[in-house]
């Protein structure tokens, strides 16, 4: 038996991994360690500074939409839907979130488990524990169909540490 996998056999095993060919309906992981750097990374629970309520709302809103934090700052994001619609936080890059937005739109089934987001039926709460390394300014939303275009959006603002 030969145990080795050839050139072009393994190249199309990474192939239908990168293309997420799979039938799961399962979008996990995907946005890779420079997506990540561009708005930050996952936190640690024991470096929280400070705890932020976010509530999401079948208004299509984020309270608050608008939220100040400071460089190098961990936050938890405790995320309520209040609303009886699916919901999402996601963090990222406007360009970044459009683009998501697209392939959401097109797979309105997709289910996500990144550390920069949280989604939830009507009535839950889950978290977001994130450390802003760059200042400027970072954008959320809801990327569930419609729900971006409905103005579901929001911004984080990161003031530059005094460091």
């Amino acid at each position: 038996m030969n145990r080795s996998i050839s050139g072009a056999t393994l190249s199309a095993m990474i192939a239908i991994v990168s293309t997420g060919a799979f039938a799961t309906g399962k979008h996990a992981g995907g946005h890779g360690r420079d997506h990540d750097a561009a708005i930050g990374e996952p936190g640690i629970d024991s470096k929280v500074t400070r705890t932020i309520n976010v509530d999401m709302s079948d208004a299509m809103r984020f309270t608050p939409s608008s939220i100040d934090v400071k460089q190098g700052e961990t936050v938890r994001f405790v995320v309520t839907n209040s609303g009886k619609l699916k919901h999402e936080l996601v963090l990222g890059t406007e360009k970044a979130l459009k683009e998501h937005y697209e392939v959401m739109k097109k797979n309105p089934e997709m289910e996500h488990a990144d550390p920069n987001m949280v989604t939830l039926a009507g009535g839950k709460t889950g978290e977001i524990v994130w450390q802003f390394t760059k200042a400027g300014k970072q954008d959320f939303a809801c990327l569930q169909p419609g729900h971006y275009d409905a103005g579901m959006k929001g911004v984080v603002n990161v003031s530059k540490s005094a460091r």
